[in-house]
């Protein structure tokens, strides 16, 4: 699945425990994403930042805010609470635990798979 553009990332993303509910009820996704993201402004300064500086390369970060922005269907806070996926949603980066990875700092690398699963059940 690697990108034949440098400038883009091809993802695998699935998800499961029920997260797929959100998502059109689709388990597996492919995306592609811009290789860098827009870094968030940086509010405690009132210096101008360069335009180099505003770009950063695309993390699991930006993946949760893209997946949020362009592939949820509903409910967004079962998915997402302040900033990164809510608590009880179990994420793997290529069948490690992002925890070991770095969590949302995990740089993205085209081919990569992103798993999300649900681990609260109703009950």
């Amino acid at each position: 699945m690697a990108s034949s553009n440098p400038s883009t990332l091809n993802v695998k993303v699935e998800f499961g425990g029920g997260l797929e509910l959100l998502f059109s009820n689709q388990r597996s996704h492919k995306v592609t994403l811009p290789a860098t993201a827009k870094a968030p402004k940086d509010s405690n300064t009132a210096l101008p930042v360069l335009e180099s500086e505003c770009t950063k390369p695309a993390d699991v970060a930006y993946l949760i805010h893209y997946l949020r922005d362009h592939l949820l269907k509903e409910r967004a806070e079962l998915f997402v609470e302040n900033g990164t996926v809510r608590p009880g949603i179990l994420v793997l980066i290529n069948d490690t635990d992002w925890e070991l990875e770095g969590e949302g700092d995990y740089v993205l690398k085209d081919g990569d798979e992103i798993v999300f699963i649900s681990t609260l059940h109703g009950g």
